[in-house]
């Protein structure tokens, strides 16, 4: 699951990468190339965007199935169900 979502999201980078480079270019001296150029990048950045939200939503379910399989902690007798347990005081580093 994890190396999927690592997949998608390095898609997605690589597509931004490409539309900033494309959109970083000098112009060149035909429009037609460009502009084939630019809509290559956009189609490149919409396939992106389209495999980032489906990485975070398999990202969010995936989220939501480990919290459901995890038990939640149970309370401390005679702890309010709000305090934090006290830090333990350490001593400072001698030089």
């Amino acid at each position: 699951m994890t190396s999927q979502v690592l997949r998608k999201l390095l898609v997605a980078g690589a597509a931004v990468a490409a539309l900033s480079v494309v959109a970083c270019t000098k112009p060149a001296d035909k429009t037609a190339d460009a502009s084939a150029a630019a809509s290559d990048a956009s189609a490149a950045a919409t396939d992106a965007s389209k495999s980032a939200d489906t990485a975070a939503t398999d990202a969010s379910k995936a989220a939501d199935a480990a919290a459901a399989t995890t038990p939640a902690a149970a309370p401390v007798a005679g702890a309010p169900a709000t305090a934090m347990a006290p830090a333990t005081p350490t001593a400072p580093a001698k030089k």
